[in-house]
């Protein structure tokens, strides 16, 4: 074996390796929203508890909040299956990178190609991410205001 074929192989290694790192982001935002979806699916449960156990809160009040944290739900639903598809596009791309070089370079564009869709569902998920947190914020902003009143009375 020459010793350009020897860097050669260490080169593709090395670019096969440079998904890995944003398989890596990809995971953490993952976990972050799994345990975001956790947490709007227990105050759902919540919710639905003082519904059924006549809390001090108006139906009318409950039921909005359903709604808002459905819609949270299915916003951070939309992120999760988007960051599955960046980090799917990610491992794509670190085989495509090997098995371009087997074949002697010809497929410049399928790696390339699978990058750019893992970043795109990157892109998404944070896009759904950040209404979802818009959502969140709303949603406490409203609830502390109903509370604040009541204590008022």
């Amino acid at each position: 074996m020459y010793p350009n074929q020897v860097l050669d192989h260490y080169g593709i290694l090395t670019s096969m390796l440079a998904p890995a790192l944003l398989m890596a982001a990809t995971g953490s935002l993952l976990i972050s929203a799994n345990n975001r979806l956790a947490r709007v699916v227990d105050r759902l449960r919540s919710i639905i508890g003082q519904l059924e156990g006549g809390d001090h809160m108006t139906r009318a009040e409950l039921e909005e909040q359903i709604l808002r944290h459905r819609s949270r739900a299915r916003l951070v639903l939309r992120a999760c299956l988007m960051l599955y598809l960046a980090l799917g596009a990610f491992v794509g791309t670190s085989l495509a990178l090997a098995v371009d070089a087997v074949l002697g370079f010809r497929l410049p564009y399928l790696p390339t190609g699978m990058a750019v869709v893992g970043v795109l569902g990157l892109l998404a998920a944070s896009v759904y991410l950040g209404r979802e947190v818009i959502l969140s914020v709303r949603g406490f902003d409203q609830e502390l205001d109903i509370e604040l009143a009541r204590r008022r009375r």
